[in-house]
């Protein structure tokens, strides 16, 4: 007589890991689902959804783990300087929005691109109240506002309101290493708040050519954009990474200006030249899609405040373990 094996309890802390991964799977997928659209930046919903310093700080850990670790195989000496590092690296939290983000980008170049090209206006429309809603993560985050953090914002929303409305000559069949280049760039932009990869990858000509790569499946074309990405980002989150812990305020407001001036590219009415154009036709549709956008950034920020707050109250009330 057989006996039904006693069945497997998930214990709450398991259960909290599981669901914490499917959530961060969620996030990426939003990261990665803006970051095909130009003019919105993945940086600012990274901001939004509270990883971006997560990924900036793993970012650091994983590129310095690398560069140990090739310098280790090319002295032939130990690889412990560059175990240390990755261990640092938050895996738990990074592996989940690489899968969200990926998967995220496969399924809505194929779908979101021709909705893009019907509905210029109204998707513009929609993406500018999320931007305009998450304007409030990096200003709070600056805390007090003075003069020089003022400017700062000023100035970096200047430089985003030009740069935004300069537009590139489409690329039909670009050589790998301009690929490899645009990649390096655009990956810099990823990590910006308000400064969005897709729009960089528009400037220069090579927006098109790399989301029929993604549509095609072209291999060659994406390793190397990926080749040029990750040097891009080894180049660049070290002092990203520096400037958020040293000049903390100063940075977060420029992140702040850079979101307010790109909304340039967000205003729904333009030309094919990103001339900005009065607001013409059927302007309710235009405006609720705007409201639409704007109230969902507020309930994803809402349940974001929701979540760390009883994340708080369960540490808080967790017993503490005895000989402590």
């Amino acid at each position: 007589m057989s006996v039904d094996p006693a069945p497997v309890r998930r214990t709450p802390a398991r259960s909290r890991q599981a669901g914490l991964a499917a959530i961060n799977v969620l996030r990426g997928a939003v990261i990665g689902a803006v970051e095909v659209v130009p003019g919105v930046s993945g940086g600012t919903l990274a901001l939004v959804v509270g990883v971006y310093e997560t990924i900036i700080t793993s970012a650091g850990e994983l590129v310095r783990g690398l560069v140990a670790a090739v310098a280790a195989l090319l002295r032939r000496t130990e690889l412990a300087p560059a175990r240390e590092h990755f261990a640092r690296v938050r895996w738990g939290t990074l592996i989940p929005l690489g899968v969200g983000m990926l998967t995220a980008i496969v399924l809505v170049s194929a779908t979101l691109a021709p909705l893009i090209e019907s509905h210029p206006i109204q998707t513009r429309a929609l993406f500018a109240g999320l931007i305009v809603a998450s304007l409030i993560v990096p200003a709070r985050m600056v805390g007090r506002w003075g003069l020089r953090e003022v400017l700062v914002a000023l100035v970096a929303a200047v430089a985003a309101f030009y740069f935004t409305g300069l537009t590139g000559v489409e690329r039909s069949d670009p050589s790998l290493w301009l690929v490899a280049i645009a990649a390096s760039f655009a990956v810099c932009a990823l990590v910006l708040p308000g400064v969005s990869g897709s729009f960089l990858l528009l400037v220069l000509g090579m927006y098109a050519p790399t989301l029929g790569a993604v549509n095609d499946r072209d291999l060659a074309y994406l390793g190397v954009f990926a080749a040029g990405a990750v040097l891009g980002l080894a180049l660049f989150v070290t002092g990203l990474e520096w400037l958020l812990e040293h000049r903390r305020a100063l940075t977060l407001a420029a992140m702040t200006g850079l979101m307010l001036g790109s909304l340039r590219a967000l205003w729904p009415w333009q030309a094919e030249d990103a001339t900005l154009q009065a607001p013409s036709g059927a302007l309710g549709p235009v405006l609720a899609l705007f409201a639409v956008g704007v109230a969902a950034v507020t309930a994803l920020l809402v349940v974001e405040a929701l979540a760390t707050r009883r994340a708080a109250a369960h540490e808080q009330a967790a017993p503490v373990p005895e000989g402590r």
